[in-house]
């Protein structure tokens, strides 16, 4: 047997594993736990010390059970002219992504509250750089700083920070919640393009 089907056969190995762990701290969050290494651990039959050789912290854990996209652009292929269709591609596909994983987001919005590293998913802006591009037809008109400002305003609007608050402290349904936030995202872009930058 070569060594190099025995490195392949380890790969695979260690991928399942890893798989497993990051499956069951899935269900754990769906369940509505921001659970713990031992707990995802014992939850996929895998020993605590093991599961410390792939997760060295919750945070670390959590973030890899993380919703991830990989995607530098979410505007359709071709992107539309219309800069509110822009926007609202944009906000679409973010409160579309929150809403469908949402105990994942709420399980990081937990943590990222607390004092843990700064590489969370839900610290470092990833929707930034969506609006950015789709707010690139007003930026001669507006400056590049304008901009940015509105793009951390429509990535508030879009958040799991507001999806919380308008459901449970507001009381609205899952559908309400989206709606007004896409009408806050609509009435962002009207104020901007009404109002000079400053």
């Amino acid at each position: 047997m070569s060594m190099d089907y025995l490195e392949s056969g380890r790969t695979r190995q260690k991928q399942r594993t890893r798989d497993q762990l990051i499956a069951a701290a899935r269900e754990l969050i769906t369940a509505g736990d921001t659970p713990r290494v031992e707990e995802v651990a014992e939850a996929a039959g895998i020993s605590r010390p093991t599961a410390y050789r792939y997760f060295a912290s919750q945070a670390e854990l959590l973030a890899a059970a993380y919703p991830e996209t990989g995607a530098a652009s979410v505007l359709p292929d071709p992107p539309p002219e219309a800069l509110d269709e822009r926007v609202a591609a944009v906000a679409g596909f973010v409160i579309g992504r929150v809403q469908e994983n949402e105990p994942q987001q709420r399980a990081m919005l937990r943590l990222s509250l607390g004092e843990v590293p700064h590489e969370l998913p839900l610290r470092q802006g990833r929707a930034i750089p969506w609006f950015v591009e789709a707010l690139a037809p007003i930026a001669d008109s507006i400056g590049d700083e304008s901009v940015h400002r509105l793009a951390l305003a429509l990535r508030a609007a879009c958040g799991i920070e507001t999806r919380v608050w308008l459901s449970d402290v507001a009381g609205l349904a899952p559908a309400e919640v989206s709606a007004l936030q896409q009408w806050m995202v609509d009435a962002l872009v009207k104020r901007a393009l009404e109002t000079p930058p400053q």
